[in-house]
């Protein structure tokens, strides 16, 4: 069986890293199946990819397209003929998408448009806010799918009220494997709280990478106040995302910054999740924080109205502040009040609604069952 896993960016190099040990295993038990992956160059700096395949020991991408930035239609475009031009010249048995990123996007339609079958990993996820450019990619590639692995018991009742039940399969959260696999080597490869002298428990983290956050001047301005005012209680680590970094010197400069906000180059995989694990709070924008902040137990405040991960805020482990600084301010004094009896425990939580930790065997499963029937 030949595969073609199609990633991009930080949150599917993460996704991919089980499922090719799993695959690995297998075929060690059972017929072969060759993982073929192609890098469509989403990501395309060291910080934000290469560090990720040699930190996760992920077998380097067979092909790398080198697509690099632009406007989402002219890259998803762009992306959708070089993976068109690979499949073409390469062939697969199923082509394996993760997330929602224009990656996702334009390898699902690649496949799509050439009868070859499609199974998307983290099927089903809605924000049900179609401004969002992923929640646009994640329900394309899901309708255009012929295998839906779905994370969470949400995201497969999502599927059944658009019909696609019957293509669904329930596996659990490939993110908390990783989490799980890799806890123990972030906190031996952990340098950046040290290097900065910040104590776990007594430090926050910040991220900012989506669009409508970073490229508005009056909200990007807004949320760097917010954040600065509050570094002067809480200090701050702040790996800036590279479409943030350009405006940062912009509306944040050296010379009025609070010393406390630190900020700082993007981090490694392994880096981030010991800053997480350790964190007091973490302020982020991001979908795949959320959740590996849940699994390591580090209180979270959303810098949007919906998040695709409901679960983290049913839990009680996610407030939703928007971009509103006063609502910042209000949901980490929130945290502060909750925070005075303890770190929080969201383990059984996790659980209910994220599986076993053993979401990547039981892809291959669905996977290889795919293949057996058609």
């Amino acid at each position: 069986m030949k595969l073609v896993s199609i990633v991009g960016a930080r949150p599917q190099f993460i996704k991919i890293a089980p499922l090719a040990r799993a695959l690995e295993h297998a075929n060690y038990q059972s017929a072969p199946v060759e993982n073929v992956i192609v890098h469509t160059g989403q990501h395309y700096d060291v910080a934000m990819s290469d560090i990720f395949f040699d930190e996760l020991k992920i077998p380097k991408p067979s092909i790398n397209l080198a697509i690099g930035s632009g406007r989402h239609g002219s890259q998803t475009g762009r992306m959708l003929d070089k993976i068109e031009e690979v499949l073409l010249e390469h062939g697969a048995d199923m082509v394996v998408v993760y997330g929602d990123t224009n990656s996702t996007l334009a390898g699902a339609l690649a496949a799509a448009k050439l009868q070859i079958p499609v199974a998307h990993i983290e099927a089903g996820l809605r924000s049900f806010n179609r401004r969002m450019p992923e929640e646009i990619n994640r329900v394309v590639a899901d309708h255009v799918s012929d295998l839906l692995l779905a994370p969470t018991p949400t995201a497969m009742e999502n599927l059944r009220i658009e019909g696609l039940a019957n293509r669904a399969v329930f596996t659990g959260d490939i993110m908390y494997d990783a989490v799980i696999f890799n806890r123990d080597l972030a906190k031996q490869a952990s340098v950046t709280a040290g290097r900065l002298g910040l104590s776990p428990g007594a430090y926050g983290v910040v991220t900012l990478h989506r669009a409508e956050n970073t490229d508005t001047p009056e909200i990007l301005r807004e949320l760097l106040m917010a954040f600065n005012d509050i570094a002067a209680t809480l200090p701050l680590v702040f790996p800036a995302h590279p479409r943030a970094a350009k405006q940062l010197a912009v509306y944040l400069s050296d010379a009025w910054r609070h010393p406390s906000l630190h900020m700082i180059d993007p981090v490694g995989y392994l880096d981030m999740l010991s800053l997480i694990a350790h964190a007091r709070v973490l302020f982020t924008d991001s979908g795949g924080l959320q959740k590996e902040a849940f699994f390591l137990g580090c209180p979270t405040i959303t810098l949007r109205d919906e998040t695709e991960w409901v679960e983290t805020v049913q839990a009680g482990a996610n407030i939703l502040a928007g971009i509103d600084p006063n609502k910042i301010r209000v949901a980490r004094a929130n945290w502060e009040t909750r925070l005075s009896s303890g770190k929080p425990d969201f383990a059984a939580k996790v659980a209910r609604f994220f599986g076993d930790g053993h979401a990547a065997e039981k892809i291959r499963a669905a996977l290889l069952s795919f293949r057996q029937s058609v």
